[in-house]
């Protein structure tokens, strides 16, 4: 007997809980640190421009692909192609994959933040002196029974809240957190605006200096356009196989969606570059911003435990989210693939969560000196998902539209149900050649060719 098809229960908690995985660390802690990393302004305006002219129409096809199935993604292109061993299959399998590897190791870093909001709370967790806070940060990485409580903790919440199903679980909840969400980043971002000697560190974020921007500031933005979006991780397919075949509004949720996200990474940068620059800090901290040079900084500013929890809680949320987004990709998955009831689906997907983080979790104490391509477990499932496998499965993607699937049946299977975003003329260079080579050379310059 099939398995009745859930559906979203309206299109503004569609767009909430979608907005709500591609609105992930990605964009409050990877994207300023990039940006930090890349020169300011200059970047900002290229990563926005490849947003909009990439990132929608990729984030629309995968979109549309789900929804075109109403199914998850492994079953889904199967029955697209009608080939068991068809090679487009691997969009399925490749999408499934990088859900699996991302969560090993994203809900180790949930657990992290968890913990340093409640340690802000209840103290110590912070210090004026940088070197202090790491080298609390390293004490607790290095214990690995308190991570793993927290990270108990959170593949529980996160089974509990997909069990409920698309409609009760994640769309009711992405309705509430989502709102919360951006309020306490508009909040944050007018704190941080108000500090004495913000206005240079807004200045050196707005001001375009194009003189700081070179090549691979380019394909970093354009990388960092598929990380943030969520191109490829197959929660976008997977949300989409939960629309109505001919309601739905595919390009204009996608285009809602985007704009959300970018605005998201924008607000995040308002809050973190004009609060640097009043305390005296340097804006290129790298991936230690999140949890060495923030808490340094907020032990240094007025009221810094208030304005820390805070900011750990919307990373909370921020992580939260897109990590229900893989988690239900994978119980999907399975129920599509097997036939399983959710129920069951659920807490497989939850105790081989538990299990693929043990080792992660262990690479950062017991086990830092086992090394893969000179790079520990965690590192190495960071680079093995976010340089290949995310943007190998954006580039089968765009392969398999404009090859395969062709511009016009794409653009009219799309445009079933549009409003005011259409698939247009404008899309089809793009969607044809463009954006194929664009991600093309991403991905080859994350396998080191170029």
């Amino acid at each position: 007997m099939p398995i009745q098809r859930e559906t979203w229960g309206s299109r503004f908690g569609f767009i909430m809980a979608t907005a709500g995985f591609a609105v992930g660390l990605g964009n409050i802690w990877r994207f300023p640190y990039i940006v930090g990393q890349n020169g300011g302004g200059a970047f900002l305006l290229v990563y926005v421009a490849f947003a909009i002219l990439i990132g929608i129409p990729l984030f629309t096809a995968e979109m549309s692909l789900g929804r075109k199935t109403q199914l998850t993604p492994i079953a889904g292109m199967r029955k697209l192609t009608g080939k068991p061993t068809s090679v487009w299959n691997l969009i399925g399998w490749l999408g499934v994959a990088t859900a699996i590897v991302l969560t090993s190791y994203y809900v180790m870093l949930i657990a992290w933040i968890t913990a340093y909001f409640v340690r802000i709370l209840v103290g110590p967790a912070m210090s004026a002196s940088p070197d202090e806070t790491r080298a609390l940060y390293e004490a607790f990485v290095a214990r690995p029974l308190p991570v793993f409580a927290y990270t108990f903790v959170v593949v529980t919440v996160m089974a509990v809240l997909v069990g409920r199903g698309v409609h009760k679980g994640i769309e009711r909840v992405a309705k509430i957190v989502m709102p919360v969400a951006v309020v306490l980043l508009i909040l944050l971002a007018v704190r941080s605006l108000t500090f004495p000697g913000a206005r240079a560190g807004l200045v050196w974020y707005l001001k375009p200096d194009f003189a700081a921007l070179d090549g691979s500031a380019v394909l970093a933005a354009l990388g960092q356009a598929f990380y943030s979006i969520g191109i490829g991780m197959a929660a976008t397919f997977a949300y989409g196989s939960y629309l109505s075949p001919e309601k739905s509004d595919v390009p204009g949720s996608a285009a809602i969606v985007v704009a959300f996200d970018t605005s998201m990474a924008f607000l995040a940068g308002l809050v973190i570059f004009p609060a640097l620059f009043a305390f005296g800090m340097e804006p290129d901290s790298g991936p230690g911003l999140l949890f060495i040079t923030m808490p340094a900084l907020f032990a240094r500013m007025p009221a810094g435990e208030l304005f820390g929890a805070s900011f750990f809680f919307l990373m909370i949320i921020a992580g939260l989210t897109s990590q229900i987004a893989l988690f239900e990709v994978m119980t999907a998955s399975l129920r599509d693939s097997l036939g399983w009831r959710r129920t069951k689906a659920v807490w497989v997907t939850a105790v081989g969560t538990f299990a693929l983080s043990v080792p992660i979790i262990l690479s950062q104490g017991p086990w830092s000196h086992i090394r893969l391509f000179d790079k520990d477990l965690f590192g190495l499932a960071d680079w093995l998902s976010g340089n290949i496998m995310l943007t190998l499965g954006a580039f089968l993607i765009s392969l398999y539209v404009a090859l395969v699937w062709g511009w016009e049946r794409f653009r009219d299977e799309t445009n079933v149900g549009s409003g005011r975003v259409k698939v247009g003329a404008l899309w089809a260079p793009f969607v044809r050649y463009l954006i194929p080579v664009a991600v093309a050379i991403v991905l080859l310059v994350g396998l080191g060719v170029i």
